[in-house]
């Protein structure tokens, strides 16, 4: 199985670097597509040298200003070659070591769709707020979609590349994580899901997701429920 992994990156100078050793490191055979969003902290700069140094590993995607992480998720889907994709966010809260035990279940049960669950292994590392968010849009998720989901919003979605093209997702922002639960779960698509370790960060650390995330997450929840 050839892995591409997907990471977009919106002003995350301080970590991008570093997550993208973290990533070489797992696979050394992977594809890794990263999708600057129309950053302007001086992160464009960085990822431009590092894939001129690094030319035939990495492929780099500009977006000549931000548009969000749907659309970013959109165009490096886009330009993914591998049988697998897999999303990579560009801070540090994930670790790209827990990619084997979402591979693993692809491996042993031939699965389409893998999730990585921050709440399969216990209590999170994250705020009570956003603790409270996950839990209320994955038990909405499964209210809906009759699934048994513990972690619909995280960012480790490991999914045949051919089926992410045919999701065909249209949402830009965050609100990309519950379009691509709902309508595999309304294709009838089985989503496992594997524990993985988690390190939340705080606002002022740069976390981006808001109360506005939530709100569009529910909506587009409801939406494609009911247009289905």
């Amino acid at each position: 199985m050839r892995l591409s992994i997907i990471v977009p990156v919106f002003n995350e100078r301080a970590t991008v670097l570093e997550v993208l050793d973290r990533v070489a490191a797992i696979d050394s055979e992977a594809e890794i597509v990263v999708v600057d969003d129309g950053s302007t902290d001086g992160t464009r700069a960085l990822l431009v040298e590092r894939a001129r140094r690094n030319d035939r590993k990495i492929t780099l995607v500009q977006h000549p200003v931000n548009r969000g992480k749907g659309a970013a998720l959109a165009s490096g889907v886009g330009r993914a070659t591998g049988d697998y994709v897999i999303v990579q966010d560009a801070d540090l809260e994930y670790d790209p070591a827990d990619y084997r035990k979402l591979i693993a279940v692809v491996d042993a049960r031939q699965a389409e769709a893998v999730y990585g669950s921050r709440f399969g292994g216990g209590r999170p590392n994250m705020s009570v707020r956003h603790r409270m968010g996950n839990r209320l849009l994955t038990g909405l998720t499964n209210v809906l979609y009759g699934s048994s989901l513990t972690d619909m919003e995280t960012c480790y979605k490991l999914l045949r590349r051919s089926l992410f093209v045919e999701l065909a997702i249209t949402c830009n922002r965050f609100d990309v994580e519950p379009e691509i639960t709902a309508k595999l779960l309304r294709a009838g698509v089985t989503i496992h899901e594997v524990p993985i370790s988690y390190t939340g960060r705080s606002f002022a650390e740069g976390k981006k997701i808001s109360w506005v995330d939530f709100v569009m997450a529910v909506w587009t929840l409801v939406r494609l429920r009911v247009s289905g």
